[in-house]
């Protein structure tokens, strides 16, 4: 039993707490709550992904939630903190499974709480005491081995039985939810165009790594080995990811292109047509997930006089290696992340490289971030007992809404800093900014997904001239032999190479689907923060993201690693009642 006067402090809390939600009394709970409260819901009371933003908003999701979710069995398991500023952790029971959740005390009162479903009852995962025996002692003249028994899955699923869920695309978030559903026994079907499993990261261009370090990028289940490098090669991720795809026994088509889908709402199935190796294919699945990407389609900006042009146009994603270019001048349109990463691949093969910068980019140095930013992904928080389970968890208890403060002073930590860095890369012309509000990269990233970029070697050569800039002047037209811009001047190009980021993945929706469905489900990612490219209103969670979205039976999945690798459960739980026939109640708002 806890002993520690936090735990008094936090007992006594979630003591009434859960008096107040087993009498249904919601007037009596809010009085446990400060005035500026945020209730996060992961799945286990609204079946949905979504924050309560004050004690309004708390009060009616609990009156539309709390007969279907009857939580029970609130047990503290941690707290820290000091008096009247106390953190707990607790596990709880709802109708339909486990949870975990954490809440904050400020002066006494709730500040904020995160609920999570964690399993579903009856329908757990087989891990740990309850894996499976993987034989059946005895001799059997009917004896089916491991090896026969997937090769007939393999040759069944999508043939003779249909599969319950379709996740088109099948990159690391494709993997990672595949993965979960398989865990849970949801008959589940991988298509990804690509010729093998992890070709996503093997096709891009050939100096790629990834900026965020190791701690934070572990897949579920099988976790980095200890001697994993710092920062992943993006061929050793290719690797891993086909590896990872075998060992979790997934049913992985590759060489596969979606044609067309459409939904049924009579019958509740998608008919989705399929080229597999150049032969058609139907499959009839209830759930279709796209999982095309943490965004959508490449964006391309509008070129005036492009077919003047005597050189070569393409977008980063269609970039792979600087080679060819070696001794040519190259100009790469667009200074957020690949724009930089482009750039330095071009200039390492001997490019005469200029990048033109058309708005101001937020810049952090690797070791900066690494040091101030990833405090519980990292090396020292494991020796602490802080696994990437928990620390997930500790990102998560912050909704959205109060993460710019927080990201503020992080950067005001950051620019004082590396004041000096910034003081010369400001001097060679580039356009450097923290975002409208000065909260950094982590907000740009949730709210557009564009904008910045962590320093890896580009800025340095910036600074330098080693790669030229042009910075803040608007193109004026494509000429034959280069780029004119809107102050007169012309730069001269023998290739082009749009780093212009990406379209919302909804688009891939109006591609597959219709353009209908599309509009009615509306665009991915962003908060709805009211900053420039991330469209309102308001939403408090990354929209139509993870959730159910406002076409039945259809999904997004996708993000950076470790925003699949977290979600992905969730997401994955959501699927699995479904498909269990377990109500989902599903509480939305007007948003």
């Amino acid at each position: 039993m806890l002993q520690t006067a936090p735990a008094a402090e936090a007992s006594a809390w979630l003591a009434s707490f859960s008096t107040c939600l087993a009498n249904r009394d919601i007037d009596a709970l809010l009085d446990l709550f400060v005035e500026d409260c945020y209730w996060r819901d992961l799945v286990a009371f609204t079946w949905n992904v979504k924050t309560m933003e004050g004690k309004a908003a708390v009060a009616d999701m609990l009156a539309a939630t709390l007969a279907p979710t009857s939580p029970t069995g609130f047990a503290l398991v941690s707290a820290s903190g000091q008096s009247g500023n106390v953190e707990g952790w607790f596990d709880f029971e709802t109708k339909a499974g486990r949870g975990q959740g954490v809440f904050r005390l400020e002066g006494g009162k709730c500040r904020t709480v995160l609920t999570t479903l964690q399993s579903l009852r009856g329908h757990e995962e087989a891990t740990g005491g309850t894996r499976p025996m993987g034989v059946r002692h005895g001799a059997d003249r009917n004896r089916q081995t491991w090896s026969e028994l997937r090769a007939i899955e393999q040759a069944e699923l999508g043939v003779e039985r249909q599969p319950y869920c379709l996740i088109i695309g099948g990159g690391q978030g494709g993997i990672m939810l595949g993965a979960r559903l398989k865990q849970l026994g949801v008959p589940t079907i991988i298509v990804e165009k690509n010729r093998k499993a992890g070709d996503s990261w093997r096709n891009r261009y050939r100096s790629l790594v990834l900026h965020d370090p190791v701690w934070y990028d572990h897949l579920p289940y099988i976790p980095f080995p200890p001697h994993w490098p710092v920062f992943t090669p993006k061929d050793k991720m290719g690797d891993w990811l086909e590896m990872y795809v075998k060992v979790m026994e997934l049913n992985y088509w590759s060489s596969t292109e979606v044609v067309k889908a459409r939904y049924d709402a009579a019958a509740k199935l998608w008919t989705v047509n399929l080229l597999r190796e150049g032969q058609p294919v139907s499959l009839r699945p209830s759930q279709l997930i796209f999982a095309t990407g943490a965004y959508g389609p490449p964006r391309f900006v509008d070129l005036p006089g492009a077919n003047d042009f005597n050189g070569e146009i393409l977008h980063s994603s269609a970039y792979s290696d600087g080679s060819k270019y070696s001794g040519k001048r190259v100009v790469v349109i667009g200074a957020a992340s690949s724009g930089h990463d482009v750039s330095v691949d071009l200039w390492e093969a001997g490019a005469d490289v200029t990048m033109v910068q058309r708005s101001p980019t937020t810049v952090v140095r690797s070791e900066t971030l690494m040091e101030l930013a990833f405090d519980i992904y990292s090396e020292t928080a494991v020796t602490n007992g802080i696994d990437v389970d928990k620390a997930d968890m500790i990102a998560a208890t912050t909704p959205f809404a109060l993460q710019p403060q927080a990201q503020r002073a992080l950067y005001d930590k950051i620019r004082a800093r590396d004041a000096d860095f910034y003081r010369r890369l400001e001097a060679s012309g580039f356009l450097l900014d923290f975002g409208e509000d000065q909260t950094g990269l982590m907000m740009k990233a949730y709210r557009t997904g564009s904008g910045y970029y962590v320093d890896v070697g580009a800025s340095e050569l910036i600074i330098a001239g080693e790669i030229g800039l042009k910075a803040g002047v608007p193109i004026d037209r494509l000429t034959p032999s280069g780029i004119r811009f809107a102050d007169g001047t012309e730069l001269p190009a023998d290739a082009i190479i749009q780093s212009t980021g990406f379209q919302s993945m909804h688009e891939m929706v109006a591609r597959i689907v219709d353009r209908e469905t599309a509009d009615t489900v509306g665009p991915c990612w962003g908060l709805g923060s009211g900053m420039r490219n991330d469209p309102g209103p308001w939403h408090g969670e990354l929209r139509n993201m993870y959730k159910p979205t406002a076409q039945e039976a259809l999904w997004f999945h996708g993000g950076n690693l470790a925003l699949s690798r977290f979600f992905s459960k969730f997401l994955a739980l959501q699927l699995k009642a479904r498909y269990e026939g377990i109500e989902t109640p599903v509480y939305r708002t007007a948003l």
